[in-house]
């Protein structure tokens, strides 16, 4: 076992999980390697109880499946409690402000997680404000501007399938159509803002009325020159796929009507149906080239049967590591105590 309890203790505790900007290479390294270490544990059923009597508030502004049940599973396991809550629920549906949620609920336990990600200029800023006021960890389960509990689980699938050294990697993220809703653009601007520090090579595909924020396509483009990766933009996803290593096709609304009128980003969609990541365009890829995307997926629409129950697919396996960095994330920022891992 490897000990980096006090170095780890004061490095994490405390810490606001916010976006992954916030955080150094070195720092997401060690997440991931206590999210590796806490996977181990779980499958061979060895307790790893480092937040005793420990109380959680997840706040969710949108419907979840995996961020709500990786959270409250992962607390479960690590001898904690999870509260879940709707903004119907609460008085932040009569008005009630950051600061008052904050410093309140920050006095009732441990830790605040929120997810408020469907109107653009709105979550992020809500969860720092949160954060201004509470004296425990905040953690950011999905926002307009990043989901970097997602994130970092792809980056941990990644990992994983290809090896620690990343770099060199090509990865194709891109829009794919769906009638489902207008869904988030933060995994796609989590992923351009975290991959390149690792020297991946990113290429970002999307019809031209579904680009991302501009200052999440500044950020992976200083973030490729900081850490060796690439970034571009191209116009098909067939450009995209092109001898990629990863492909991560899915979809997300218009900026400019996301918060107004999400029904505009489907009406708009409906031109781009061919967008659709079926058996032709993994052939552009590399042999061997990784299927991933956070799920749900719109199957028929974003994707073929055949892919995302194919060989080239991955996602079950990077749903199940939300997990393991959502745990993560929770033991470093919250625990009280020194954490051994095995790196």
């Amino acid at each position: 076992m490897t000990s980096t309890a006090a170095i780890k203790k004061a490095l994490f505790q405390g810490r606001d999980w916010i976006t992954t900007q916030e955080w150094t290479e070195p720092e997401l390294d060690t997440l991931l390697e206590v999210a590796a270490d806490l996977k181990r544990k779980f499958k061979a059923r060895v307790p790893h109880r480092y937040l005793p009597d420990q109380t959680i508030f997840l706040m969710f502004f949108d419907k979840s499946t995996r961020t709500r049940n990786s959270f409250e599973a992962g607390m479960t396991q690590l001898g904690g409690h999870a509260h879940f809550l709707t903004a119907d629920v609460m008085q932040v549906s009569h008005g009630e402000s950051a600061k008052d949620t904050g410093i309140i609920l920050s006095s009732y336990g441990h830790g605040i997680a929120i997810r408020h990600d469907l109107i653009p200029g709105q979550g992020n800023a809500y969860m720092r404000e949160v954060a201004k006021w509470a004296d425990k960890p905040v953690i950011n389960m999905q926002c307009d501007v990043d989901h970097p509990c997602q994130t970092l689980a792809d980056l941990m699938t990644i990992r994983e399938h290809r090896g620690r050294n990343t770099r060199g990697l090509k990865i194709a993220v891109s829009w794919a159509y769906a009638p489902s809703y207008a869904k988030p653009l933060s995994v796609p601007q989590g992923l351009i803002m975290l991959l390149p520090r690792f020297g991946i090579e990113v290429t970002l595909a999307h019809p031209p009325e579904y680009g991302l924020m501009p200052e999440t396509i500044e950020a992976a483009r200083e973030n490729a020159r900081r850490g060796g990766g690439a970034f571009h933009v191209a116009a098909s996803m067939e450009e995209a796929f092109r001898d990629a290593d990863v492909v991560i096709p899915k979809s997300w609304g218009c900026l400019d009507t996301m918060g107004s009128q999400p029904e505009e980003s489907l009406r708009i969609a409906k031109q781009y149906t061919h967008w659709i990541c079926d058996a032709r365009l993994m052939a552009l890829a590399k042999p061997g080239c990784l299927y991933m995307h956070p799920l749900p997926a719109d199957r028929g629409h974003e994707v073929t049967d055949e892919v995302i129950d194919g060989p080239h697919s991955v996602v079950y396996a990077e749903a199940e590591n939300r997990l393991h960095t959502a745990k993560a994330i929770m033991a470093l920022t919250m625990a009280d105590r020194e954490i051994e891992y095995e790196a």
